[in-house]
């Protein structure tokens, strides 16, 4: 069964949501006043070039995907609605919130009461690397960078400085093989942004086979941490997944679930 969005879609108000969620790209990721970022490398200085396509760590902004992958979460999100595509919205790996918050934005801009949006973290950072059991993390030290480790309560606080923290938004406390494979239900569209092996194959595993055909995969450290891209082309070669992956910018990557069904379908 399709989703129908609630709200009849006027040209008036796809302007507004459009003006809306054009505004929450840049409050998300901080283009407005760029505030400096915090990580070990890149300097104290706020640079747009590197804003632009997520290589700093924001010291306020609510996202560090930077804002070409923020826009592919609205638009992905938006075509998940708009088309009716079935299901809820998931990310695992969600830091301060911002590409979730994107997502229950764009229900908002459009009308949709009924999907929920599904905040997948430890709210702690990342887990140790399990190099036993994932070789593909050895040597792996996302675990030891504090800035990654935000709480629960702060990632409520920031959906509701938009307004938009209420029961559609769901929040899921604890490592990925303890809460995922817990889920019930259908997706529209998934995001994995675990940056490691484990924390990549354990989502994916969990939820790809709940996401509805034509919904939509997103991976955001594709490109960036070579353990997840590996974990995701075991993954895809292990089910046989053909569905064409589009690059969004130096590191993340998507693709719509059984694409060439949904295109055949009359």
């Amino acid at each position: 069964m399709k989703h129908e969005p609630s709200l009849k879609l006027t040209p008036t108000s796809l302007a507004g949501a459009e003006l809306y969620l054009d505004l929450m790209e840049k409050c998300l990721a901080n283009t407005i006043y760029g505030d400096a970022p915090n990580d070990p490398w890149t300097g104290q200085t706020y640079r747009a070039g590197l804003r632009e396509v997520g290589r700093d760590w924001p010291s306020q902004a609510h996202t560090m995907i930077g804002a070409k992958r923020l826009k592919n979460v609205r638009e992905l999100t938006e075509l998940a609605v708009l088309q009716g595509v079935s299901g809820d919205l998931i990310e695992t790996g969600v830091w301060r919130g911002g590409a979730s918050i994107m997502m229950r934005a764009v229900c908002k801009a459009y009308g949709d009461t009924e999907r929920s949006v599904y905040c997948a973290d430890s709210f702690e950072g990342l887990p140790s690397p399990d190099a036993e059991a994932y070789p593909a993390d050895a040597g792996d030290d996302h675990s030891n960078y504090e800035q990654l480790a935000v709480s629960v309560e702060q990632v409520q606080a920031n959906f509701a400085s938009y307004g938009l923290l209420d029961d559609q938004v769901k929040f899921l406390k604890g490592w990925f093989k303890d809460t995922l494979p817990k889920l019930d239900g259908t997706f529209a569209v998934v995001r994995l942004d675990g940056d490691m092996y484990e924390s990549t194959i354990q989502a994916i595993e969990a939820l790809y086979p709940q996401l509805s055909d034509g919904g939509y995969l997103i991976v955001d450290d594709y490109g960036a941490v070579e353990g997840c891209q590996r974990a995701i082309h075991d993954y895809r070669k292990a089910h046989g997944i053909n569905d064409q992956m589009y690059q969004i910018d130096w590191t993340g990557v998507w693709w719509c679930k059984n694409s060439s069904k949904i295109q055949a379908t009359p």
